[in-house]
């Protein structure tokens, strides 16, 4: 199945289906006379260039490694490698490998081409598609990066039968973000054409928003207090997990404001721990006041607390969210933790 992003003459395709790897050549540049493969240990998925000299870069794994350390030694790497802008560089990996390798070549000569192979199910439906690549700070979740959008996305269903159910929960996670957004029934779908559709969707709302000035913020349902979490928990908690947390603390949260009615947030709560089978409870040691400091350091913070929350229009951005609501909804939800 092939998705088109649509972005003018920078539109690119997502090729989606077992095999896919295999029109990965097609999609290089022909400029490209050098590949840095940017990618990490046990990746599930081999592929070696056809008729460029290449590199293979290996990051590490884990949150830490997505870091600007990283990031210079991806870049020192390519100057040894005399990578030019005509050149490409391939993140072939999950969402952290396509958020480092996106950000690097982003960065690597003011702009180098770069391609995507995502190999998880979060990294398919999310993190690969629509140009937003990043790295961590102590301080926060992607706080530094660029819009930086592919030449082309791979999504070789063949990575995912290795994948752990830890990881398959992630990209669950992110999966079921897109229920609230349009309401599709995604598990009703056969695989290849519920991955095909969250790029559309995706693929949707960055054609009209690709540098989140208003609407791609809706992506970012569920985000606020889930970017919260991994930081609180050092990441022990994983991103797709922590959205399905934030998923239902943002309906609660509109129903604090009185935006949506009761029968709304139980409705997130059977999507989302009922049909997606995920946790929907905060874990243990989590104190409020680091969240609300967190939450407060959110990229969207521009007016005030700034969430995404669900309302009687649908989902949408709402600015300056009074801290005591937060707070007091934190207060209830971090009670139930388990």
């Amino acid at each position: 199945m092939r998705v088109t992003v649509p972005l003018g003459d920078r539109s690119y395709d997502a090729v989606v289906g077992e095999g896919a790897i295999a029109e990965l050549d097609a999609m290089l540049p022909s400029t490209a006379a050098r590949v840095a493969v940017v990618t990490q240990a046990d990746i599930p998925l081999d592929w070696t260039p056809s008729g460029r000299s290449y590199e293979t870069y290996t990051i590490g794994t884990g949150e830490a490694a997505k870091s600007l350390a990283t990031i210079e030694t991806l870049a020192r790497g390519f100057a040894r490698q005399g990578l030019t802008r005509n050149d490409v560089v391939v993140g072939l990996g999950g969402g952290m490998v396509t958020d480092v390798a996106g950000f690097a070549a982003a960065s690597w000569h003011r702009g180098t081409p770069v391609v995507h192979v995502a190999t998880t199910l979060l990294g398919m439906v999310d993190a690969a598609i629509g140009g937003k690549t990043g790295v961590n700070l102590p301080e926060g979740k992607n706080l530094v990066g660029a819009f930086w959008q592919p030449s082309g996305v791979i999504c070789d269903l063949t990575a995912l039968a290795t994948l752990p159910d830890r990881e398959l929960r992630c990209g669950l996670g992110e999966m079921s973000k897109y229920h609230f957004l349009t309401g599709d029934d995604l598990l009703a779908m056969e695989l290849d054409a519920r991955i095909a559709r969250c790029i559309e969707i995706k693929a949707d709302v960055v054609a009209s928003d690709e540098f989140e000035g208003g609407r791609r913020a809706l992506l970012n349902y569920g985000h606020t207090l889930a970017h919260a979490i991994e930081i609180a928990t050092e990441h022990d908690i994983a991103h797709g997990e922590a959205v399905a947390i934030g998923l239902i603390f943002a309906a609660e949260l509109a129903h604090e404001l009185g935006r949506i009615d009761g029968a709304r947030v139980d409705e997130h709560r059977r999507i989302v721990a009922g049909e997606y089978g995920l946790r929907i409870t905060p874990p243990e040691r989590l104190d409020v006041q680091q969240l609300m400091a967190l939450i407060a350091r959110d990229k969207k913070a521009l007016e005030g607390l700034t969430f995404v929350l669900d309302g009687p229009d649908g989902v949408e951005v709402v600015p300056n969210v009074s801290d005591a609501a937060v707070r007091s909804t934190l207060d209830r939800f971090i009670a139930r933790r388990v």
